[in-house]
This record gives structure tokens, C-alpha cells and sequence, in this order.
């Protein structure tokens, strides 16, 4: 029996954090799409449904939290794991975010490879 396809959109202007989870992820399964920007983001989910969006905090052109309610207007379902190095899980802005629904997970860079192997697993359903 085929195992489904996951695919996952990875928003991250840096691009060794694409590398790393590239690396990371490619046992799973999991076929990745990467944005760089907020504009390519939205284009991607106009394009195709994902199981996940990994979402930098920090990025060219939007901030992620700003973002995250763009992506959500498209897909109410998505789950989505905001990465950070400038926020913190503790501040108040991470804390409604994940409280609302507005993000499923926080996950603080730089990050541990469990930390990402988790949130995937857990919000992907495998």
C-alpha cells in the first residue's frame, strides 16, 4: 500500500535553514516547497494545499505572525509552526498567537532537529 505524500512549505529567507530541513526531513516522505518571502508564500498556498507551514518570524517583507493571518484567511486548517530567533515562546505575542489558533507550535532558533522532527510528526498526523 502507497504511503500519502506530504508536502510542506517552508518560509525562510535564509537558505541554510531550507538545507537544514531538506536534510532533516527527507527520510519522512515529505516533499518540501520553499518560499523566501511573504509574496511567494502566498502564491504557493494559492497553488496547492500543504500539510504544514513551517514560518520564519522574521522575513523581507512581512512579519510571520502578519503572515500566518494571511495564510489562515486562505487555508483555516494548515497547521502552522512559527521559528524565531528574535521572539521568545514566552512573549505575549507568541502566547495569543498560540492561544487563538493563530499558530499551532513555537519553536525558537536556533532549534534542536527533535524540536522540528516533532512538530511534523505530531501536526502531520504520521
Amino acid at each position: 500500500m502507497k504511503t500519502k505524500e506530504r508536502t510542506l512549505l517552508i518560509v525562510d529567507d535564509e537558505p541554510d535553514i531550507f538545507w537544514a530541513m531538506e536534510n532533516l526531513l527527507k527520510q519522512e516522505r515529505i516533499v518540501l516547497i520553499r518560499a523566501l518571502n511573504g509574496l511567494e508564500t502566498l502564491v504557493s498556498m494559492g497553488k496547492k494545499h500543504f500539510e504544514l507551514v513551517l514560518l520564519d518570524a522574521k522575513l523581507p517583507d512581512i512579519e510571520g505572525l502578519a503572515l500566518a493571518k494571511e495564510i489562515r484567511a486562505m487555508d483555516s486548517t494548515v497547521p502552522i509552526v512559527l521559528i524565531s530567533g528574535y521572539l521568545s515562546r514566552d512573549d505575549e505575542i507568541v502566547q495569543d498567537a498560540l492561544s487563538s489558533g493563530l499558530i499551532s507550535e513555537y519553536i525558537s532558533k536556533p532549534f534542536q532537529h527533535s524540536e522540528i522532527l516533532n512538530a511534523v510528526k505530531n501536526l502531520c498526523f504520521f
